[in-house]
């Protein structure tokens, strides 16, 4: 569908993801109470001085999650098919930044999209930078797929202490947006969590969560209930006034 002609371009518009996204597709958040990182304690598996002291433990713990991700069972819900048509119909700027480390929105279909945590099914290799699909194990330290040195692999996950991805392209977007969504997220991991003050006065914010975040007060505008149910009604209530 086209826009009447003389019709302005809608804003350019910036969706953040976190964990609650996923969630109803079997991906456990920080929060469930029965959930993987109740279970674990960060220090032990999410940051650079655990991967140093204990680097078998670590990749044992990205190897079961990745497989938990290629179980079948565990695919796109009806939030990230509807945040893939908003990309797909969305005639403005747009950039769907997600703090999640799994593929659910690959999968479902947006292009517009940025990792800023990396990607659970990639791996970096550290003798040589490259970062190329993740063999199923790495604890088993098998060859890096550019340079063939064996020991080299890690997740492709940003740990805590380390600087998120694509922090420049993110600022640029917000800096340009006009309307800022904010969906199955915390409020209480930087840098992300800021993005709302940052944009704050100037576009339009809304949180879509499951719960209030830490950060919900800031919104203009805050609804709570199922990822699967609010997306896909503010998707399409979005692209219906956009005439998109």
């Amino acid at each position: 569908m086209t826009r009447p002609s003389g019709a302005a371009a809608p804003p350019g518009a910036v969706v953040l993801t976190g964990a609650g996204v996923s969630r109803e597709s079997g991906l456990s958040t920080f929060r469930d109470p029965d959930g993987v990182w109740r279970r674990v304690r960060i220090e032990d598996v999410a940051t650079p001085e655990a991967f140093a002291r204990d680097p078998a433990r670590v990749q044992e713990f990205y190897d079961a999650r990745r497989a938990q991700l290629a179980d079948p069972a565990v695919r796109p819900n009806a939030a990230h098919r509807a945040l893939a048509e908003l990309d797909r119909r969305w005639p403005g700027d747009f950039l769907l930044v997600t703090q999640n480390v799994d593929d659910l929105h690959g999968r479902a279909g947006s292009e517009r999209l940025l990792h800023m945590h990396g990607e659970l099914a990639k791996a970096r290799c550290l003798r040589c930078g490259a970062v190329e699909r993740s063999p199923p194990r790495l604890a088993d330290s098998p060859p890096c797929p550019a340079c063939g040195e064996r020991g080299g692999l890690r997740p492709h996950v940003v740990w805590f202490g380390e600087m998120p991805l694509g922090m420049e392209r993110i600022e640029e977007a917000l800096a340009r947006c006009g309307l800022f969504v904010s969906i199955g997220t915390s409020g209480s991991v930087y840098p992300a969590a800021g993005f709302v003050a940052t944009v704050r006065g100037r576009a339009r914010t809304v949180e879509l969560n499951l719960e209030p975040s830490e950060g919900s007060a800031l919104f203009d505008e805050a609804r709570q209930g199922p990822a699967t149910r609010l997306v896909p009604e503010f998707v399409d209530a979005l692209l219906r006034d956009a005439g998109a």
